[in-house]
C-alpha cells in the first residue's frame, strides 16, 4: 500500500507539472490572442474632456482607453449612432461626420484612442454629461454601446471626428 501511495502522488506531481505550462498558456495575455478584445464595450472606458477650440467651434476630445489584460483589436472611422445625455435625459441633438472615414486604428492596452467632437459656437447649446456611440472594425459595426462620461455642451451641427491614435 505505501508503494502504490508514493507512485500516486509521485504521478500526481509529475502530471501536475507537466500541465502547468498549458495552464500558464490559456491564461489572457495581449499577445496570445487568447484575451477578450478591446473593442467591446464592457472592456474598455471612454473619457469626455474639454480639448482647445478652432475657429468658430468648441472641440470635446473622447478619449478611450482599455487596461490590461484585454487584446487589441483595430477600429475604423468615426463612432456611429453618437447620442448625448444629461442627468440621463437624452438631447435631440443629432450628429454628422467628418475627416477620413477609411483610416485604421489600433486600440488595446497601451494604445489609447480618442475622437473629437466639434461644435459650432454660433448655434444654441445644450448641457450634456454622457455621451454614448456604437465603434466600428474595418469590417463594419462592433456590437454594444460604448459610454464616454464627461461634461461638454452640445448643438444642432455638431460633428464627430474618425478615430485617431493616441490619448
Amino acid at each position: 500500500m505505501r508503494t502504490n501511495r508514493k507512485t500516486a502522488v509521485t504521478l500526481a506531481a509529475v502530471l501536475l507539472a507537466a500541465a502547468a505550462p498549458a495552464v500558464a498558456q490559456a491564461s489572457p495575455s495581449t499577445e496570445s490572442g487568447t484575451a477578450p478584445s478591446a473593442c467591446r464595450p464592457a472592456n474598455h472606458t471612454a473619457k469626455i474632456t474639454e480639448a482647445p477650440s478652432s475657429a468658430g467651434h468648441h472641440h470635446y476630445r473622447v478619449t478611450l482607453s482599455a487596461p490590461r489584460g484585454y487584446d487589441p483589436c483595430q477600429l475604423a472611422s468615426s463612432p456611429k449612432g453618437v447620442r448625448f445625455s444629461d442627468h440621463g435625459s437624452q438631447t435631440r441633438i443629432t450628429v454628422g461626420q467628418y475627416g477620413d472615414q477609411r483610416a485604421v486604428v489600433t486600440f488595446g492596452p497601451g494604445h489609447p484612442v480618442h475622437f473629437d467632437i466639434q461644435v459650432p459656437n454660433h448655434a444654441r447649446q445644450v448641457s450634456a454629461d454622457e455621451a454614448s456611440f456604437t465603434l466600428r472594425a474595418p469590417d463594419g459595426q462592433i456590437p454594444g454601446t460604448s459610454f464616454a462620461q464627461g461634461r461638454l455642451k452640445v448643438a444642432t451641427g455638431t460633428l464627430i471626428g474618425p478615430l485617431q491614435q493616441g490619448a
